[in-house]
């Protein structure tokens, strides 16, 4: 078998250039199917964080009745015990209480359906990245009464501008509209259109006020754990004490979401067997012409008795060794290209509006898991060993006596 090996590895350099052709093939093709899989989980992996630390947080309790029609009055069961527990568990980071109400806010330049969301400041930096995000202004730091945080789509469909005033009508706990005006503090930019649009942030104790709901009244609650893995477990140890309210993890919250980040992971290795798949056509032929330019070489070595297992091993072997050849350079390419553009990301700023409105930043950073790396190595071996079968099974079909007597 060494002998085979030796033989397997000289046949590939007897034509260095179809064998240098057929390596860089297969580096181009492992790079650009990783760096492309890089670049769309990363974009996908943006998304999903982007949306957890703005909105979601990985569990959310709410009052079962507030989630179907959004009533005022449908705060959150025993809230006070809840906030206990939540205190105790280890694996919880962060929490936050909120007051949500849904009204229309105005100004001179017209009217907008919004969610109003009563947040504790200091608490809600803890769970949310939305203080990091105030592009002009501040985060309730300069106006004591009323001040409003705005999205920057909306602020910008509104021609707002910070200090200037706008009016939110809402509902208080008797069922009667009231009006209410707001002082604009800051304006943030998660670049998630959608988001920015029907969101606005005010302090809960003015919300309270203007609602005549109380401020230990609260319709959320928001919960971050050490990651998102953590998820699951953390709600199941919630409802083993609450059976009264809600408790949702971010993916039965938004299922649209996990469907989504399962099926990039699945897209990534269907994407990388297609890349491979047309890989193995152009390894096949290349194989192919070596086995019908060595049909007397062929002729002459099953004529003096080698075996047909020890051909087939041979033409196998020269296959799989210009796979392994090119996978780890492939591999080191796609690695590198990937780990730079995780830090330093891809520029889109001229699609930034198109992304916006799907939740994403112009910046990609690229992400691929490091068990990828390994189970495309192995991947490639596999489709490189199946593209050797058919040439190896041509040179097996060749005639001693006919293949010693061709050219």
């Amino acid at each position: 078998m060494k002998t085979i090996i030796k033989i397997a590895w000289r046949n590939i350099w007897r034509n260095k250039l179809r064998s240098s052709i057929v390596i860089i093939s297969i580096i181009l093709g492992i790079w650009a199917g990783l760096f492309i899989s890089g670049f769309t989980l990363g974009m996908n992996e943006q998304r999903v964080k982007g949306i957890i630390t703005t909105t979601l947080s990985h569990v959310q309790i709410h009052n079962p009745d507030f989630l179907a029609n959004r009533n005022i009055n449908d705060t959150i069961i025993d809230s006070k015990n809840i906030i206990e527990e939540i205190r105790k568990d280890k694996q919880i980071t962060a929490y936050t209480g909120r007051q949500i109400v849904t009204g229309m806010i105005a100004n001179a330049k017209g009217n907008y359906g919004i969610q109003l969301t009563g947040i504790n400041p200091d608490m809600e930096k803890k769970v949310s990245v939305i203080y990091k995000k105030i592009e002009n202004g501040n985060y309730f730091t300069r106006i004591k009464h009323n001040p409003i945080i705005l999205g920057k789509a909306l602020a910008d469909k509104m021609n707002a501008k910070i200090n200037s005033k706008v009016v939110v009508t809402l509902q208080n706990i008797e069922g009667d509209l009231v009006n209410a005006a707001f002082r604009v503090e800051g304006i943030f930019n998660t670049q998630n259109s959608p988001f920015e649009l029907s969101t606005a942030f005010v302090r809960k104790s003015d919300l309270a006020k203007i609602t005549d709901l109380g401020i230990n009244k609260i319709h959320e609650i928001a919960i971050l754990g050490h990651s998102i893995e953590d998820a699951p477990l953390i709600a199941v140890n919630l409802k083993k004490y609450d059976s009264k309210n809600k408790i949702e993890t971010w993916a039965e919250i938004s299922p649209d979401l996990q469907y989504a980040q399962e099926m990039m992971s699945s897209f990534l290795y269907i994407f990388m067997i297609i890349v491979l798949l047309a890989l193995s056509f152009g390894i096949i032929n290349s194989m192919l012409m070596a086995v019908l330019e060595r049909k007397k070489e062929l002729g002459m070595l099953m004529a003096v008795g080698m075996k047909k297992i020890k051909i087939f091993s041979m033409i196998s072997f020269e296959t799989i060794f210009l796979s392994l050849i090119a996978a780890p350079i492939g591999l080191l390419l796609s690695y590198i290209s990937i780990q730079y553009f995780s830090t330093h990301g891809i520029d889109l700023s001229n699609f930034s509006t198109g992304l916006a409105s799907f939740g994403i930043g112009t910046k990609i950073y690229t992400f691929l898991p490091a068990n990828v790396y390994f189970e495309i190595t192995a991947l490639t071996v596999l489709i490189a060993f199946i593209s050797s079968l058919f040439p190896a099974r041509r040179a097996l079909k060749l005639n001693p006596a006919e293949a010693v007597k061709s050219l």
